[in-house]
């Protein structure tokens, strides 16, 4: 997928790119390509590959849930901004909020932000359990997102505890979706979430699998959760 292509593609899904919001995303490329060569952060480097499993597969949560009605948002192991920073720059209102584990992504992060001029969003270096029992942070976000993260028992137990009561856990997941949807209900029921909505569908040109897990938050996360850092991947709540 090239530019023009991803323009068209999301001017199909209702998304029409303003020519700051063009050029922001072909900055992002340049940045992330540059910055790849002394870290790893992503494998993909080609224009075709970033612009479609990177940047439309991470806006195509918009197709399928409405970030026009929420403000808050908090992306849990978002690596280089996936998928929350290119939903910020098509959604620019959002107030995003990024947790990564590693701190030399933090860095770039910071950088690609003053890069793209994005406002309203703030980077944390920490491990995501940790974040999850930070009182400054737990149950505080409208919408939590994660992509490709852990498997959904594991990412609901990094996941549930920053979205408030009322609010939203969006995950991205790919073929092996409904499979981790069997092995994560009882996570899912006892960190205070509900399955709202599931979408299926494909990604444009490579026609690969993808699922949409949209669940709600309707109860509190039990003070417990997340355990320690390591706990949820060792011994997931099953």
């Amino acid at each position: 997928m090239n530019e023009q292509q991803f323009i068209e593609a999301l001017k199909n899904k209702g998304i029409e790119l303003s020519d700051q919001q063009i050029a922001q995303f072909k900055k992002y490329f340049e940045l992330l390509v540059e910055w790849n060569e002394k870290m790893n952060l992503t494998a993909i480097t080609d224009v075709e590959g970033v612009y479609l499993k990177h940047f439309y597969d991470s806006i195509s949560a918009s197709f399928y849930f409405d970030f026009t009605k929420v403000q808050s948002v908090c992306d849990v192991g978002a690596g280089a901004g996936f998928p929350s920073l290119p939903i910020k720059i098509c959604f620019p209102h959002l107030h995003v909020t990024i947790v990564d584990s590693l701190n030399k992504r933090i860095t770039f992060l910071n950088h690609l932000s003053e890069q793209l001029q994005l406002d309203h969003v703030e980077f944390v270096h920490a491990r995501a359990e940790e974040f999850g029992q930070n009182a400054s942070y737990r149950e505080k976000f409208e919408v939590v997102t994660a992509r490709a993260v852990a498997r959904l028992a594991v990412l609901s137990e990094l996941c549930f505890p920053l979205v408030k009561q009322g609010g939203y856990f969006v995950a991205l997941k790919a073929a092996a979706g409904p499979e981790e949807l069997k092995d994560a209900k009882k996570a899912i029921t006892t960190l205070g979430g509900s399955l709202k909505e599931e979408f299926a569908y494909t990604l444009p040109i490579e026609e690969s699998e993808r699922t949409l897990y949209v669940f709600d938050k309707v109860k509190h996360t039990p003070k417990k959760y997340p355990r320690k850092p390591g706990v949820p991947n060792k011994t997931p709540i099953v």
